[in-house]
């Protein structure tokens, strides 16, 4: 069987409590978060009234705060979440910069059996993510990861997954990974996984967790443990063209890695122009954290 597809009213809510209830699973809401004040307020009070108080499906919703000089912080916390700073979470095992970060350090404080994964930039949205998200890992014990789609307004053309998407992990998916290839949007920042299986993966500090994360699941159990769930519409934050070159560094280093290929290690320097021949450097971590089950 290959990666199953699904939507997300294909659950009711209902069914999904009772189930939640049946299996004695606690479902862990995570919001990697960086200089996000303007939008992660929203996203975690509107996911408590909705999923915590109004209905038990969800247990807990945390915070990781990488590194913000915003109000990220106290704008989450206010909303009803308990926040963590990335930097502060084991301190004895270091600290890096970046999503990836955030989300394995997530694992040392959060108890959900079950984690979904929300970016903390989302505009337009709905609540249903959450159950579309949990939908096959309640009902489908074979699924380790589940992967959210959804429709991107004022996206042009057909094309809509993103331009690192369409533009290097689509491409190198093709090339290497073909099996993922149904995938409508393999980097969606919206995703749940079962904690115990996250815990025994490799994990990319930077914007490469999530295709890390899919290639690893593929290999170690095959199409069938990854499904995929159409939520809808979501709009977030874009970035500059120029700033998504460091996000697509670290997927390159990771599909290299993944494909045998000698990368950068750690770092890798990349060089951008902004006028002529006048260079920008940056240094792009492309650093990977050991499984977290180790550690726990």
């Amino acid at each position: 069987m290959g990666i199953r597809a699904a939507s997300w009213d294909d659950w009711s809510l209902e069914g999904l409590l009772v189930a939640k209830g049946r299996l004695g699973q606690r479902v862990s809401l995570v919001v990697p978060a960086r200089n996000e004040a303007a939008t992660v307020g929203a996203v975690v009070s509107r996911v408590r009234t909705a999923l915590m108080e109004t209905v038990d499906l969800v247990d807990e919703i945390v915070v990781i705060d990488s590194d913000s000089v915003d109000d990220t912080y106290a704008v989450a916390e206010s909303a009803g979440a308990r926040v963590h700073r990335s930097a502060e979470i084991r301190p004895d095992l270091g600290s890096h910069p970046g999503k990836g970060e955030a989300m394995w350090k997530s694992l040392f404080v959060t108890t959900g059996d079950l984690v979904v994964f929300m970016d903390a930039d989302l505009h337009d949205w709905d609540t249903h993510f959450v159950p579309g998200l949990l939908g096959p890992l309640l009902t489908s014990p074979e699924v380790r990861l589940v992967k959210g789609f959804y429709d991107r307004p004022g996206v042009d053309g057909p094309l809509e997954g993103g331009r690192v998407t369409e533009l290097v992990a689509r491409p190198l998916i093709a090339l290497l990974f073909p099996e993922l290839g149904s995938l409508v949007q393999p980097l969606a920042g919206e995703w749940a996984v079962r904690r115990s299986w996250f815990a025994g993966l490799a994990v990319p500090t930077g914007y490469a967790v999530e295709l890390a994360a899919l290639v690893d699941t593929l290999r170690a159990a095959g199409p069938s443990a990854i499904a995929q769930v159409g939520l809808g519409v979501r709009a977030h934050r874009h970035q500059a063209l120029r700033d998504l070159g460091g996000m697509a560094t670290q997927i390159i280093a990771a599909a290299l890695a993944r494909s045998g290929v000698p990368g950068a290690g750690d770092e890798a320097v990349l060089r951008q122009y902004l006028r002529g021949l006048e260079p920008v450097e940056q240094v792009v971590p492309t650093l990977e954290r050991p499984p977290a089950e180790a550690h726990l």
